[in-house]
């Protein structure tokens, strides 16, 4: 593994564990047994390491969210139930990085935080965009406001990495399942 990805493997398992704030550049190279001039060669700040950090994040999403949505075989339910999906798998897929991207956000720069949350927007605007579509093909109700079911299902399932645990009871599988019925089919008894 070459000592780059070290340095980001080694971050993300300090800024998880301790907290960006916490976990000094010094703690990081120890943890390695390189030099500080090793992590400087490779990046030029520790708020730069955790810019890339959520970039590499949100652009595996962005990538993967896109071959959900170009799926021309799939219904909009489905491109949404894949979505949901992907969400919460991330958790399980990339554990610490999830929680770093999700608590760490607060400390990037003005103009990294800038550049992230532009592709969490678009993101969050895919998702509206699957429920617009399914609206106008009659798949969902026509009186869903898209832009508040988008920000409802990245609310409850950004959420969850505070406290899913792909390992416990329920699997990441169960879990997306359980969202996407309470989001397509409510929690009223229909029956009486």
């Amino acid at each position: 593994m070459d000592i780059k990805k070290r340095i980001v493997e080694q971050s993300i398992l300090l800024f998880e564990r301790k907290g960006f704030s916490e976990t000094s550049i010094q703690d990081v190279v120890e943890a390695l047994g390189v030099t500080k001039g090793t992590f400087y060669y490779y990046f030029s700040s520790k708020e730069q390491l955790l810019r890339d950090i959520h970039l590499m994040y949100i652009d595996d999403l962005l990538t993967l969210q896109e071959q959900i949505i170009e799926n021309p075989e799939t219904s909009y339910r489905t491109k949404l139930s894949e979505t949901v999906k992907l969400l919460v798998t991330q958790i399980k897929v990339t554990g610490r990085p999830a929680r770093v991207f999700h608590r760490e956000m607060m400390h990037l720069k003005p103009e990294s935080a800038s550049t992230v949350k532009q592709k969490r927007r678009l993101f969050r605007f895919n998702i509206q965009k699957i429920i617009e579509s399914g609206v106008e093909t009659g798949e969902f109700r026509k009186d869903l406001q898209a832009d508040l079911v988008a920000f409802a299902i990245l609310g409850m399932c950004n959420w969850s990495y505070n406290w899913f645990h792909p390992n416990g009871s329920v699997t990441d599988e169960e879990l997306a399942e359980a969202y996407m019925e309470t989001l397509l089919n409510g929690m009223v008894n229909r029956d009486g």
